[in-house]
């Protein structure tokens, strides 16, 4: 390539300017169609602030954050929205880190928080400061902030009431949990405590925590399953299912039923098994999506639209007849998704 073509492509009126304006374009073109119209937020920022990155989850999460918002703010909806995470799963630091979201003048804080009272005397200075706070996943319990989030105590009963009707004999549960001390493990824990309670010919023999990552989970189930007796089914929270599976494999142990999450590596280990012999189980999650949603809503209350505080979306269920379907459709190394557009996003405020 001679120094004239790359004049060209770095000029005003070059390829590249073209390229940017066209992209810029489109991105308008597609806003415009769901509905966006220009909003009165041309000029207003939001910042993510999310307390973990450790897992394929959360990476998806701030893939899908960062595919939507760069978007958005290609075609003039927003100014800014900018993406940070802590490098610790620490109340101190993301407290430390919405502090300085909040001097920094951003307008909107969406929260995936570590824990869901803890972050409150801060969530309630942002919004002292006219800042919205919008919460999701991991939501926080003050007032002032908007909240999405899935059943999350539902989707954990969800789980031993399918195993109820798969083995009424009942049997031995192991439960492998997610990240302590954060409001979904809490919710979806308690969620399959209070079902096996309905249902006592199960019986949780085994707990431990998988921090919703298959290495976390292969490590902590090789470490009590010497102690424990046979195994009918492990109840999990996502991400856990492939480790759990070679844990038992690697113990030489029968391959009891995992509930499975929505990462790549677990359903496709369960299409190999299903081909293999007929191995059945089901999946459960909370698309990582969410957090485009989460930023909708934020752009819609700075708006001027009434939003409920408290909106609820589905959790993703993947099963038996649709699972080669799902996998198809969930990149290598990824996780089954599901992203909000903003007619979505109105469609979750006005309750449909």
């Amino acid at each position: 390539m001679g120094p004239g073509t790359r004049g060209l492509e770095t000029g005003l009126g070059g390829p590249n300017m073209l390229k940017k304006t066209l992209a810029c374009t489109i991105a308008l073109s597609a806003l415009l169609a769901t509905g966006v119209a220009m909003a009165d937020t041309k000029d207003k920022k939001i910042a993510l602030s999310n307390n973990y990155a450790g897992n394929s989850w959360r990476q998806a999460m701030l893939k899908s954050w960062d595919k939507v918002t760069k978007e958005a703010v290609a075609a003039g909806v927003v100014a800014a929205a900018d993406p940070f995470t802590t490098s610790e799963n620490q109340v101190t630091e993301q407290a430390a880190q919405i502090q300085n979201l909040i001097l920094q003048g951003y307008n909107a804080i969406v929260i995936n928080a570590a824990s869901p009272d803890a972050r409150n005397g801060v969530v309630k200075h942002a919004c002292d400061a006219g800042i919205t706070v919008v919460s999701f996943d991991g939501i926080v319990t003050e007032p002032c902030a908007w909240r999405i989030a899935v059943d999350f105590e539902k989707m954990g009963a969800s789980e031993v009431e399918y195993l109820a009707k798969k083995m009424p004999e009942g049997g031995n549960l192991l439960e492998i949990r997610g990240l302590a001390g954060v409001f979904v493990d809490d919710a979806i824990s308690k969620g399959i405590n209070s079902e096996v309670a309905k249902n006592p010919q199960f019986k949780i023999v085994g707990s431990v925590h998988g921090d919703w990552a298959q290495e976390v989970a292969q490590k902590a189930v090789a470490g009590i399953l010497p102690s424990l007796p046979e195994i009918k089914a492990v109840v999990t929270q996502g991400g856990d299912g492939y480790g759990a599976a070679q844990a038992f494999a690697a113990a030489g142990r029968p391959t009891p039923t995992i509930i499975m999450g929505n990462r790549q590596d677990e359903l496709q280990w369960w299409k190999e098994q299903k081909d293999k012999n007929g191995y059945e189980t089901m999946s459960v999650s909370i698309a990582p999506g969410v957090s485009t949603l989460a930023f909708w809503v934020a752009q819609q209350i700075l708006d001027g639209k009434e939003v409920p505080k408290d909106l609820t979306v589905p959790f993703l269920r993947i099963d038996q007849d649709n699972l080669e379907a799902n996998l198809a459709t969930t990149e290598k190394g990824g996780v089954a998704n599901v992203e909000y557009s903003l007619e979505d996003a109105q469609k979750v405020i006005a309750g449909k």
